[in-house]
C-alpha cells in the first residue's frame, strides 16, 4: 500500500481535515526524505507505513491534544531533526509561524529543499538550544515549543521551556511508558516557569506503538540564568 493511502487510515479520526494537497505534500516529503536519508542520517525509519504512522500521524497527535490554536499561532520545534514534527505542522496548518531549530547545519540542507519543494516557509535557526534561549529575538516569543527530542523531561524543559511567552505551552513529545521521567521533571518544570498542565495518553493507529504528550503552560518567566550552557545542563540537571 502507497504511503499516501497509509497515511489517510492512519489519520481518519484525528481531529484535521487533509486536503488531496495535504497528502500530496506528505508524499513528496516521503519521497524527499527517503532520498536525502541515503546521503545524511535523517531516520531509521524509511518504509512506507512507518513514516506514516511513526513520523507523520505522531506529529499531528499534536492537533488531538490541543484542539484549539489560534490562527497565525507562533511555534518553534527545538531539536526538529528531519521536521517532525514541525514542518508536519506546517503542512495541516499553513498559517502558522514556524521556526525550525537543530544543531546540525546539513540537516538544514535537506530541510531547504523540503520546504522549497512543499512551498511553504519557516524560519530556519542553525544552532545550540541553550544559546538562542537566551537570546532576546526567540526568549519567550512563542505561542508553543515542541520537541521530539529522545532528551528526559527535565532537561529538555529547560532547552525548551525560555523559548514560550507566558500563557504559552510546551509540548514534549514522549514514548508511553514515561510516568517516572515526568515525576522527576516536576521540580525543573517548575524551576523554568511552567507548570505540568496534562500529560496525554494514546494509542498510535495501525499498531504504532503507545505515546505521551506532556503538555506544559508557561506560567512565569523563566528565570535569567536558564537555559545554562550545555555543559551545565549535563553535569548537573534541574
Amino acid at each position: 500500500m502507497e504511503m499516501k493511502a497509509i497515511l489517510k487510515q492512519a489519520v481518519q479520526d484525528f481531529p484535521v481535515t487533509l486536503t488531496e494537497q495535504d497528502y500530496d505534500r506528505f508524499d513528496v516529503y516521503y519521497r524527499l526524505l527517503t532520498e536525502w536519508n541515503e546521503k545524511i542520517n535523517l531516520t531509521a525509519i524509511t518504509d512506507p507505513q512507518g513514516v506514516a504512522v511513526k513520523h507523520f500521524a505522531d506529529s499531528l497527535t499534536f492537533f488531538k491534544v490541543i484542539r484549539a490554536v489560534p490562527q497565525g499561532a507562533s511555534v518553534i520545534d527545538i531539536g526538529t531533526g528531519a521536521g517532525f514534527p514541525g514542518v508536519v505542522l506546517k503542512i495541516v496548518r499553513p498559517d502558522l509561524q514556524l521556526t525550525l531549530l537543530d544543531s546540525l547545519q546539513k540537516r538544514f540542507l535537506f530541510l531547504e529543499d523540503l520546504l522549497r519543494h512543499l512551498e511553504l516557509d519557516a524560519n530556519m535557526v542553525p544552532g545550540r538550544a541553550e544559546v538562542f534561549g537566551q537570546h532576546p529575538d526567540y526568549r519567550e516569543r512563542y505561542d508553543f515549543a515542541v520537541s521530539r527530542a529522545v532528551a528526559q523531561l527535565n532537561t529538555l524543559s529547560e532547552y525548551c521551556l525560555p523559548f514560550v511567552r507566558l500563557s504559552g505551552r510546551f509540548v514534549a513529545f514522549k514514548g508511553g511508558s514515561c510516568e517516572a521521567e515526568i515525576r522527576s521533571a516536576a521540580h525543573a518544570v517548575q524551576v523554568l516557569g511552567g507548570k505540568l498542565n496534562a500529560v496525554h495518553r494514546l494509542d498510535l493507529p495501525l499498531d504504532g506503538g503507545s505515546r505521551a504528550l506532556a503538555e506544559i503552560e508557561k506560567v512565569q518567566p523563566t528565570p535569567e540564568k536558564y537555559p545554562r550552557n550545555n555543559g551545565r545542563i549535563k553535569a548537573k540537571p534541574l
